[in-house]
């Protein structure tokens, strides 16, 4: 054999015997029963998107698992297809900033963007869908560790509002939570009713109509989860408030029962001791977002968890509404991937 020919043949060996295994990302479609009766129609399925790690196929150990609430109008393939998650999961463990993990993103979405993380007879059970159902399936289709020390929660803005809500109703079912800049913490600047288009609301007759205005959408949705009625299409919500002759005119039971129900900070009255029982809690806001309602929203969060004296991390940066999420300089790189390092129990 030619010297030449032989020292190929021997790199060809090398290449092939030091190769590594990649880690994967695959998706699935999970069957639920969590959307039976639902006003929306939503179906049986819901699709999911997990990662495992390298040396999953190889290792016949037991993993974390981290569970991904994904922001309003995206679906479960937005961080990894648009953030690149998965290369900054496969960085991370590399590094060793954090153990080998699976995490799973489902899709919460819903014909208006999104579930907003609560049960409702107009969207579904998304508890359900959640506590049980996902984690049910996780546990039994993969190797993971099948206890709540070993599970986290994390979301991003209204994944991060789910993040917190799902934590507080679930702390017997996730271990540690993390929010990247949730929104809806509590009352902000603005009077929350300013924002929709109540003209709109009132003369929609279907939910395509609402999808002209972005705010009209986005309440709409929030007043399914939170405001539902069933017996009122096509938006099948009681709305807080009309336009009357140009004015706005508040039902006061109505907006009541809306802040008793939607904002964060109302929530750990109700949550507190459920909350203390976490291994870890944080959650974190650009300083500079264009909405200062989050930002102040969030500190106020901040300030009632401490009332109650319940444990957590909150963290104000420089940056803007999720400018600062993603890449090897983001906060899921830096803050919470090393968060759920230190707070799950990995073995």
């Amino acid at each position: 054999m030619p010297r030449f020919l032989g020292l190929l043949l021997a790199g060809l060996i090398v290449v092939m015997s030091t190769s590594t295994t990649l880690a994967e990302v695959r998706d699935y479609t999970v069957a639920s029963k969590a959307f039976e009766g639902s006003k929306l129609g939503l179906g049986g399925q819901r699709r999911a998107r997990v990662y495992l790690p390298a040396d999953y196929e190889t290792s016949g150990r037991r993993y974390p698992v981290i569970y991904f609430l994904h922001n309003l109008f995206d679906d479960e393939k937005a961080a990894f297809d648009r953030d690149g998650f998965a290369k900054l999961l496969d960085q991370a463990i590399a590094a060793k900033a954090i153990p080998p993990v699976i995490v799973v993103a489902a899709d919460f979405s819903t014909p208006l963007g999104g579930s907003i993380y609560t049960s409702s007879p107009v969207t579904g059970r998304w508890d359900d869908f959640l506590a049980i159902e996902l984690v049910g399936w996780t546990d039994q289709t993969f190797r993971t560790l099948a206890r709540r020390d070993s599970r986290g929660l994390a979301g991003d803005r209204m994944g991060g509002y789910g993040a917190i809500a799902m934590g507080m109703r679930h702390a017997d079912v996730f271990g540690a939570v993390y929010a990247l800049h949730p929104v809806g913490a509590g009352a902000g600047l603005q009077p929350m009713l300013s924002r929709p288009n109540f003209a709109l609301l009132q003369n929609a007759k279907s939910l395509d109509d609402l999808k002209s205005d972005g705010f009209s959408q986005l309440f709409t949705a929030i007043f399914q989860a939170h405001l539902p009625n069933p017996d009122k299409p096509p938006l099948y919500v009681d709305l807080p408030a009309r336009q009357v002759d140009g004015r706005l005119e508040i039902d006061t039971r109505q907006l009541a029962r809306l802040f008793g129900s939607f904002p964060l900070d109302r929530q750990v009255q109700r949550h507190a001791d459920a909350l203390k029982t976490l291994r870890g809690l944080k959650f974190d806001w650009g300083r500079n977002d264009p909405n200062p309602d989050h930002v102040v929203s969030d500190q106020a969060l901040s300030r009632m968890l401490t009332e109650f004296g319940v444990p957590h991390e909150a963290e104000e940066y420089v940056g803007g509404w999720g400018d600062r999420t993603w890449g090897e300089t983001g906060r899921v790189y830096t803050a919470m991937l090393p968060f759920f390092a230190r707070t799950l129990v990995v073995d």
